[in-house]
């Protein structure tokens, strides 16, 4: 049966105010009921110059009951004639910087089981979080004990390309090192944005360097706990962003080939781990 949801091309109604956004998703390739905790302004530890959130101020406040209510909603919608695929943290920036996103996942969760206890629950993250003992334990805990799929963002290999791709504060020596930590007692999609930066693509030896970070995050695991990488997801700008064009997108075949070299790199290691693109 065909999808009754026109499938997204920019997600500006959440600078509306809204918490819940159902969409039609190139990568959960499905219903994926978003979840958007910051309705009032944009939150992010990251400045990237790709994101297709545009700066804006309001005053619509986040609530959990408003959540719960909105995402009932929501799902008691669809749940009849469309099959949902997850229920997905996302929104105007980074969810886990948010105060309410225990109780939101908590939340969440509990409406997942009742509505569509065959989906997932996902996290889309940054990784900035981690750096908080409190985050950190929140996203160990759930990733070992429900149906959750943190997608967890890699863009560069390399210090000089984070700072084009991400422009953050924290080192990225230091953000690296917790993603080692986290992935070595907890299992992620990785995902990364391929896109050229004032018209340059990646140079040759920061795709080097992010492939051996890759593989070094591909077979960690210490502690007992499945741990490592689930699959890779490789994508390209596909939306307007408020800096255009300081950021652009690459060719197809770009991406296909450092997705075809990765795949190289983990046969070569004995790893079965896909990695998908997406234009």
């Amino acid at each position: 049966m065909p999808l009754n949801i026109t499938p997204v091309t920019n997600h500006r109604e959440r600078e509306k105010g809204v918490i819940i956004y159902p969409v039609y998703s190139r990568r959960s390739e499905g219903l994926s009921i978003g979840i958007n905790l910051f309705t009032g302004k944009k939150s992010c530890a990251f400045d990237c110059p790709y994101c297709e959130v545009f700066p804006f101020s309001g005053n619509a406040e986040f609530s959990l009951e408003q959540m719960e209510d909105d995402l009932r909603a929501a799902a008691d919608a669809h749940k009849q004639n469309i099959p949902i695929k997850d229920f997905c943290f996302s929104g105007n920036g980074e969810p886990t910087l948010s105060p309410a996103f225990g109780g939101a996942l908590k939340l969440a969760e509990n409406i997942r089981l009742e509505f569509a206890p065959s989906s997932k629950l996902v996290i889309i993250t940054n990784g900035t979080g981690l750096s908080q003992p409190e985050v950190f334990s929140l996203l160990k805990e759930a990733a070992q004990n429900i149906n959750i799929d943190i997608w967890l963002k890699l863009d560069a290999g390399t210090s000089g390309w984070y700072q084009k791709m991400n422009r953050c504060a924290l080192p990225f020596d230091n953000l690296t090192e917790k993603i080692k930590e986290f992935t070595s007692c907890s299992t992620v999609t990785l995902q990364t944005m391929l896109c050229a930066i004032n018209g340059e693509p990646p140079p040759r030896e920061e795709a080097l360097s992010w492939e051996e970070l890759v593989l070094a995050l591909a077979a960690n695991t210490s502690c007992g706990k499945a741990g490592g990488i689930r699959k890779v997801q490789l994508y390209g700008k596909a939306r307007a962003a408020p800096e255009d064009p300081l950021a652009s997108r690459l060719p197809d075949e770009y991406l296909e080939k450092r997705a075809e070299s990765l795949r190289n790199v983990f046969a070569k290691n004995g790893l079965s781990i896909p990695a998908e693109v997406y234009f």
